[in-house]
């Protein structure tokens, strides 16, 4: 029943925390041609995976590093920004070449940023067990593929989910900012309350400006 019920978190703990990696996956690989983006979710998700594997020895101590999770922060709001200008320009008719290898590398970086707290909870969940530990990480890589997979079509069928996409990541990006320990430790008031604010402002205010920088601005 141990077994079992460690099986079992490992599941959730997977399903949970894995969601915002395919969203960048999907993201970042859908505007490819559909054998190219099959390679870069494949490629991707398995370079991400190896990257957890050798997250594991170190994650906490990652986590602990006061500026990182702020530096990483602000490299996911980048990155959604980032995403986002090419879908603003793609949808105003200008053809956004999209490459496998910047494909491959936006995932690699998203992920390194996102996938602490997942090696975490993994790690956690297998109680020092090998065998848990590493279906625990394949997991996470089906989920990614599958799932990235399957954001990638959904984003080529319905461009407006480009925004909710790039929406998620600058949210998470705006949340590890107040996580980390050099902002967390000079907030000793601001509650969960006022953090999600902030943090959905923070959100709005990138995908306002990315619109603006890359539509609006031009016709100004």
């Amino acid at each position: 029943m141990e077994w079992v019920s460690a099986v079992f978190r490992i599941v959730i703990i997977d399903l949970v925390l894995s969601g915002d990696n395919a969203v960048v996956i999907g993201m970042a690989a859908h505007r490819l041609e559909p054998r190219q983006r099959k390679a870069a979710i494949v490629l991707g998700g398995t370079a991400a995976i190896v990257l957890r594997i050798a997250l594991t020895t170190i994650a906490a101590f990652l986590l602990s590093l006061s500026g990182l999770q702020l530096a990483g922060g602000l490299l996911l709001i980048w990155i959604g920004f980032k995403l986002l200008a090419e879908e603003e320009e793609s949808h105003e008719g200008v053809k956004v070449a999209a490459s496998m290898k910047e494909a491959i590398v936006t995932i690699l970086v998203a992920d390194f940023v996102m996938s602490p707290d997942n090696v975490l909870g993994v790690a956690a969940a297998s109680a020092g067990n090998r065998g848990l530990l590493v279906f625990g990480l394949l997991f996470s890589m089906a989920i990614l593929m599958f799932t990235g997979a399957l954001v990638a079509d959904l984003i080529n069928k319905f461009w407006w989910l480009a925004y909710l996409g790039s929406g998620v990541i600058a949210w998470t990006g705006a949340a590890m900012l107040f996580e980390d320990p050099l902002v967390h430790t000079r907030l000793p008031g601001f509650s969960k309350f006022f953090e999600y604010i902030a943090d959905g402002v923070i959100t709005i205010g990138a995908l306002s400006f990315a619109h603006w920088f890359h539509r609006v601005r031009e016709k100004v």
